[in-house]
């Protein structure tokens, strides 16, 4: 089988350079081509391993033969990216988000559906060692019914650091989009429940006042469909000291009728407290699966089976659609609506 040729569009987030970074050490996929508009990020680049060969994205969508698209724009123009480069046959992968306007993804849906084209994105939490994990245990009917889920995704904002264009109007969508969406994806992988209603939603800006229009604060309160109650916060308030390596980071509870069940991402074990047990367990962690994302996005695109649990296209849409919607919630002050 040929190999699956993928060009990238934009690195003005961190995160599309670990995918570039994959597709060059994945056996069977080659990197086509990559573009970059931006001209100071163009220039930072010069310094990495990203060979950058055009500058305007058009002319490598109309340049480069490629069965798939990255994009890792700036979010605002994540859409339009996606949608331009499906109407041209290829299919797409993207970091999270996917986009920032529902419109925007009603397009890139229907143009996937209409072309047979695959939809990925980098919804790296179901590939961790603990969601996975957890899922098993859930599934299996470890902790019985989950009745309520906590989890805490707050993030450092370090300014000085982070993207500068994450301040600029229009530009970043939302942090319940930005971050939540992880949440959001990961909590039905491991339950197998769906969300059905979001009882409330909150963004409010508290760190960043000479920024306001920017909502670091966000939180967010939903049902399941057995009634399971999801509470979640994912600010930009951790510290920029400790950053990402606090234990609080990506915290996750599950409540159920036979026991609660806790990980996180800087674990190497979970905790699980058995309803008829008197100890708490530790239990160390098997690897994650790193990647996985991209395996399932480019079993698609060869027509290859895919495992249960594994990402698709419809997955994709629904977990962006269902972030997004919470999120208008949330700018909105909209409550008790129906997911």
């Amino acid at each position: 089988m040929n190999d699956v040729r993928i060009a990238f569009i934009g690195f003005r987030h961190a995160h599309i350079h670990s995918l570039y970074e994959r597709a060059l050490e994945t056996p069977g996929v080659r990197v086509a081509g990559a573009c970059e508009e931006h001209d100071e990020t163009r220039g930072e680049l010069a310094r990495s391993p990203i060979e950058i060969t055009h500058h305007e994205a058009d002319r490598l969508l109309d340049e480069v033969q490629c069965d798939a698209v990255a994009v890792g724009d700036v979010y605002s123009l994540r859409g339009q990216r996606l949608i331009a480069a499906l109407d041209r046959g290829r299919h797409v992968i993207a970091d999270k988000p996917l986009c920032t306007r529902i419109e925007e993804l009603e397009r890139i849906r229907g143009l996937a559906a209409a072309g047979g084209l695959e939809v990925g994105c980098m919804l790296t939490m179901r590939d961790s060692a603990g969601l996975r994990a957890a899922r098993a245990l859930i599934r299996e009917g470890t902790v019985g019914e989950v009745h309520a889920v906590q989890f805490g995704g707050q993030h450092p904002l370090m300014p000085g650091t982070r993207p500068a264009w994450y301040f600029e109007p229009g530009r970043h969508g939302g942090t319940i989009n930005d971050i939540g969406i992880h949440a959001i994806d990961g909590i039905p992988f491991a339950t197998g429940l769906r969300f059905t209603r979001l009882e409330a939603a909150r963004c409010w800006n508290a760190f960043v006042p000479e920024t306001p229009h920017f909502h670091d604060g966000a939180q967010m309160l939903l049902a399941m469909d057995n009634g399971c109650g999801v509470v979640g916060d994912v600010s930009y308030f951790a510290p920029d000291g400790p950053g990402y390596a606090l234990p609080y980071y990506w915290r996750m509870t599950f409540w159920g009728r036979e026991g609660v069940l806790e990980i996180a991402a800087n674990d190497d074990h979970l905790e699980l407290a058995p309803a008829k047990g008197s100890q708490v367990e530790r239990r160390p962690l098997r690897p994650g699966n790193s990647g996985g994302y991209l395996e399932a996005f480019l079993k698609g695109i060869r027509g290859e089976p895919r495992q249960e649990g594994e990402l698709t296209t419809e997955q994709v849409v629904a977990s962006s659609g269902m972030a997004l919607r919470v999120q208008a919630a949330a700018d909105a002050g909209q409550r008790g609506v129906a997911l």
